[in-house]
């Protein structure tokens, strides 16, 4: 069975109570039960890894590459200037899909550019929870 990590980074534990009319209403813990049994109907195992501290994720990261065989990453705001995420991405030998429930490119200036971007596979934005979905479909296609 393929193993798939879904990381998600600062702020994303608050889902369904911040900025409700850009992330909604749904908790993040329904969401992820929502992932999870979306995989598991695909023949995936999956693991949701919420954390608001950035070495956090990059341990769970390096430690992903002799246990996943892909990462979906939403990592929040760290996307748009962490480079020690994107070299913890970068060195690991998986295949990442960057994911964002809202369109960071119809926000604010800042959050147009990713830095992880360029160590991902690929990118999916604007779909709310769906993104997840969208990126577990890519990662099989990719696995």
């Amino acid at each position: 069975m393929k193993k798939v990590l879904v990381l998600l980074g600062p702020n994303l534990n608050m889902v369904g109570i911040r900025e409700k009319g850009i992330y909604g209403n749904e908790s993040s813990e329904s969401i992820a039960d929502q992932i999870i049994g979306y995989g598991k109907a695909d023949g995936f195992d999956v693991e949701v890894y919420q954390s608001n501290h950035e070495g956090d994720l990059i341990d769970k990261i390096h430690a992903a590459r002799d246990v996943f065989d892909g990462v979906v990453i939403n990592a929040g705001a760290l996307t748009h200037y962490s480079y020690a995420l994107r070299d913890a991405i970068a060195c690991v030998k998986i295949p990442f899909v960057e994911v964002h429930m809202s369109n960071i490119h119809a926000r604010e200036e800042f959050r147009h550019t990713s830095v992880i971007a360029p160590v991902c596979a690929g990118q999916i934005a604007g779909f709310g929870k769906y993104s997840y979905l969208l990126a577990m479909n890519a990662l099989k296609e990719m696995m």
